[in-house]
């Protein structure tokens, strides 16, 4: 059952996001508005490991809910930059590690039921200490935490993230035998 766009207009123009009212008929034959989310540029991720079974996390604070938690390094692509260099970047300027080998995880669409948004997860090894982050609004501490203790930072709400949960999940769910092997 596929759903039919007859128009759509704009809403809401900026560099960060546009908000799109689309006339759809759903395929029982009813027509709706359904506001659509769209995010000019693709959004990146990574889950960033060690050689002693840990991942490099942000303690960051998110004012729109007014929560700290725990996330994974993550941003958009650069016009002009391929998504394995703004991994790469956004590590790099939130952390102050540059990694040395980086790799697709998986890709995702985190609100397909109202938005465009199109996240790719890396899984980076091999890094370096380059000196202090960049970007120093991201973070109030970068930290390297143990992926033994993952699931328990989520379980007490300490990452509520979507893109972390879904990353770190995903990474704990599919590489279980490589973590398991690291013990």
């Amino acid at each position: 059952m596929r759903w039919r766009v007859l128009g759509s207009r704009p809403v809401y123009r900026s560099p960060w996001v546009d908000v799109d009212i689309d006339d759809v008929e759903v395929p029982d034959g009813h027509r709706i508005e359904h506001h659509v989310v769209k995010f000019p540029r693709p959004s990146v991720g990574t889950v960033v490991l060690d050689g002693d079974g840990r991942t490099l996390l942000l303690w960051r604070h998110r004012y729109i809910t007014d929560t700290w938690g725990w996330e994974v390094p993550a941003g958009w692509a650069d016009p002009g930059e391929t998504l394995v260099e703004a991994a790469a970047r956004e590590v790099e300027e939130e952390t102050g590690y540059r990694v040395g080998d980086i790799r697709p995880m998986v890709e995702y669409k985190p609100m397909a039921g109202i938005s465009t948004m199109h996240y790719t997860a890396y899984l980076a090894t091999d890094p370096v200490r380059v000196g202090e982050p960049t970007d120093t609004s991201e973070a109030s501490r970068v930290d390297w935490i143990a992926l033994a203790d993952v699931p328990g930072l989520a379980r007490t709400g300490q990452i509520t993230d979507g893109p972390s949960l879904t990353l770190l999940s995903y990474y704990l769910a599919v590489h279980w035998d490589r973590l398991d092997a690291d013990s």
